[in-house]
């Protein structure tokens, strides 16, 4: 697949539905499918259902079973197509949006949109090296306080390392309790962690890294390598998204649409397009 991939690329290689299936097969089975009965490469696609059959004992399979099409009478066309267009989409794609460019319902938008994010997990090493520690607030304008404390809102702390990927995810508070054990599961030993002032990162010396801050209640934002730039342009990133797309989160599905953004991130610089490696896990991600 190209480096960069159009929706003429997409239109080239799906044509119909026949097309959507075989390659959801090659992606369930990169090196060809075994039958019960012991033959390999033997399937063949039966016309009109979404199943292969075998053309020596007549065991058929299904490449949606499990996966996030499972039992879905979407067309495959129309699935893989939102995962193009919510993968190209640098500020995400509203189920509102998916139900105009796609035709259906805004029931199955939405959870087309949900399952496609199941695929959206970020994983992976340790960060290392020079990492930002940073914590931010999800939520809808009222009156009140704003930032830390102010009421409606949801957390989301995380911890970004400088010229790699950012691990971000849903807390119920910023306190040390909550801040320091993901610092730890997610940043090695040693490395250096640039916070804030927040009173919360105090531990991170005593834990084993080394711990250097800014004051932003000083309107001190930069000294010299210490800051927290890089953490706070992915909360704005996700915030504008969040706020023009899809208007409005609720707390009991923010982590998804959190997830959709930490792997855009962390994919900004492969040389595969996202959709290509989205399409990858449907071989190892079931739904």
């Amino acid at each position: 697949m190209k480096t960069k991939y159009t929706v003429k690329d997409f239109n080239a290689d799906f044509k119909t539905d026949a097309d959507c299936l075989a390659f959801v097969f090659k992606m369930r089975y990169p090196n060809g499918a075994t039958c019960k009965c012991g033959k390999k490469d033997c399937f063949y696609p039966i016309r009109g259902r979404k199943c292969y059959c075998c053309s020596h004992c007549g065991y058929q399979i299904s490449p949606t079973a499990g996966t996030i099409f499972h039992k879905s009478e979407t067309p495959l066309k129309s699935w893989l197509f939102a995962m193009f267009l919510i993968s190209n989409s640098k500020n995400g794609v509203s189920a509102m949006e998916l139900q105009r460019q796609i035709g259906v319902t805004y029931k199955t938008a939405w959870r087309m949109a949900h399952q496609i994010r199941k695929l959206m997990q970020s994983g992976g090493g340790m960060l290392s090296g020079i990492v930002e520690a940073d914590e931010t607030y999800i939520g809808g304008k009222r009156p009140g306080k704003r930032g830390r404390g102010a009421a409606g809102k949801t957390a989301v702390i995380g911890v970004l390392e400088r010229g790699g990927n950012v691990v971000a995810k849903v807390a119920e508070n910023v306190k040390t309790q909550t801040l320091l054990p993901n610092i730890i599961a997610n940043v090695e030993k040693g490395a250096t962690v640039c916070t804030d002032e927040l009173w919360s990162y105090n531990p991170l010396k005593k834990s084993g890294f080394n711990h250097l801050r800014v004051s932003h209640a000083a309107r001190e934002y930069v000294r010299g390598n210490v800051h927290t730039n890089s953490i706070e342009g992915f909360w704005s990133q996700l915030k504008r998204s969040i706020n023009g797309t899809f208007h409005h989160v609720s707390k009991q599905h923010l982590q998804k649409y959190v997830n959709e953004f930490v792997y855009r991130y962390n994919l900004r610089g492969s040389d595969s397009p996202i959709f290509a490696v989205l399409s990858d896990r449907l071989a190892d991600l079931h739904a």
